[in-house]
Formats: C-alpha cells, structure tokens, sequence
C-alpha cells in the first residue's frame, strides 16, 4: 500500500483552517531570509545551498537564526505535527517545509530581516505549495492560508495600521511583523528562485560572484547601515551589553561609527562568539540600519 503524499495532505490540512478571502496578489512573493556568511558550523550559508543546490530547513542543517528546536518533540516539530496534520511525522528530514515569509509589498530588503540580511525570492510558481500562518509559528497562531485563501492578510494590514505607545506606527517590534511562509516540496536552486538579495556591503563576496555564474540572479538591495550612537540610544531593545559589543564591532572591524552587515559577519567568522549575543547585534543593525 503506498504511503500519502505529505506535501498533499499538508496543503489539504492547512486549507481547511484557511479563512476565505481575498487571493494572493500577483506581485506576492516568497521570501526565504539567511545571512550568507559562515554559520556555527563555520562553513559559509550562501556556499552550502549553492553546492546543494537546495535550500533546505533546520532538521537537515541543525543551524536556525531562530530557535533550534528541529528535533522529534522540539518546539518546532511540535508545530509542525499541528499545523500539518502529522502529515511529516514519519518522512525524512529533507522532506519537510522550508520556512520563509510573504513578501505582498515588494520590499527590497525582504519581508522577514530579522532572519538575515540577504533572502532568495522564490518564483511565483512555488506559491501554489506553499502554506502560511500569521503571526509567525513562535507566537501560536491561529490564522492560515493557501494561496486561494487568505482571509489572514487583513488581520497582518490591520496590525500593520495600529499605532504603538511611542507612534512608530507599528503594534510591535517591525521585526516580529510579518506572514510565516511555509515552501512544501523542496526549494531548488537555481530553478526556484526569482533573485538572490544581498546587502551591498557583500557585493563583491567571492561567493556572490559564484552564485551568478550558477545561474542566480543576484540583486542588491538598499543597504543596512546602523550608527552606533543611535544604537547606544535604545539601550533597552536588546541590552546595554548588545549595544556595547556593536559598538566594539564597529571600531574594531569598521574603523568607523557606523554598522554594516559585512562587520557582523566578520564578527561572526573571526570571533569567538556566544550566537545569541551576536544574533541580537544582527536585530539592532536591522531595527535601526533602515528605514521603515
């Protein structure tokens, strides 16, 4: 007796907790966010999934700029077996989901920084396998979609709309706001991908110029670029002790008052780091590098 196909029985499960609502519009994206530098294990993310030539999630690489927790009874195999249906629970780690969010506004820096400074953005085509929640699986949502359903994207404006005690015009941190993205049935790279974006300050990354020549598009986009004393004047988003170690990476590795993607990066590679101090760096250079 064959088995059911876990992609399928995926997208039947999360359909069925769908609102209905408006479809996708037709410049919405997929977006999967990762730093291209060297991970924990010290080989380079961007090298990995081109000598891949997939993206692949957690449960294969055993590294996440969020929680690791990619394991049988983990927080995020939990999830997993809800949203899916256990429709996962019996496959090979390289079966399951890869996660990204949903880009419905063509942001150039990405819809999701706060899980790198540089994304692939998949090809409209991987829209039909792909899942959503919102807000992200952390949080415990209880609002899903498929492309055809996404009665969710209202709530997202809505917060997106609502004001904050300090009027930033958000209802929470902007990092934490966007639609989780789940891709079914693999990521292949090239053929999936529309784009490689990265941030300019690795825009002569030997690395980048491979991944032109193996058929990537590669793109920039408008750059982060954080001073450190507007840093240093929100001690309280991550830590006076985060805000002290940006600044020692920008004098140290930049040589300047300002803080790059490129210096966290060589941070990341040269120092001996605790990860989630590092991650938090990474947080106040998005938070503060840009415009939002």
């Amino acid at each position: 007796m064959s088995q059911p196909d876990p992609v399928a029985a995926a997208l039947d499960r999360v359909r069925s907790r769908s609102a209905p609502g408006q479809e996708l519009p037709a410049g919405a994206r997929v977006a999967l966010h990762f730093h291209p530098e060297a991970d924990a294990t010290g080989a380079g993310v961007l090298e990995s999934i081109l000598e891949r030539g997939q993206y692949v999630s957690q449960f294969v690489t055993g590294t996440s700029n969020g929680g690791l927790t990619a394991f049988p009874g983990g927080d995020r195999w939990n999830w997993e077996q809800r949203m899916f249906g256990g429709a996962y629970d019996h496959v090979d780690a390289a079966s399951r989901p890869v996660y990204g969010a949903l880009d419905l506004d063509g942001d150039p820096y990405g819809p999701a920084p706060r899980f790198g400074s540089a994304h692939l953005r998949l090809r409209p085509e991987t829209l039909a396998r792909s899942t959503f929640a919102y807000p992200d699986s952390t949080f415990g949502p209880e609002l899903f979609g498929v492309a055809d359903r996404m009665g969710l994207i209202a709530e997202y404006r809505r917060d997106g709309r609502a004001k904050s005690d300090e009027g930033s015009g958000w209802c929470r941190d902007p990092l934490d706001h966007y639609i989780e993205a789940h891709v079914h049935g693999g990521v292949r790279v090239p053929e999936d991908v529309e784009a490689l974006v990265i941030d300019p300050s690795f825009d002569d990354h030997t690395v980048v110029e491979t991944a032109g020549r193996r058929g990537l598009v590669v793109e920039t986009h408008p750059g982060y670029v954080a001073g450190i004393a507007h840093i240093a004047a929100h001690p309280g988003y991550r830590g006076q002790d985060v805000a002290d170690f940006a600044e020692r990476i920008a004098e140290v590795l930049a040589n300047s008052a300002q803080l790059r993607p490129i210096h966290v990066a060589r941070a990341r590679r040269d120092w001996d780091l605790d990860r989630q101090q590092i991650k938090k760096v990474w947080h106040c250079l998005a938070r503060f590098g840009r415009t939002w």
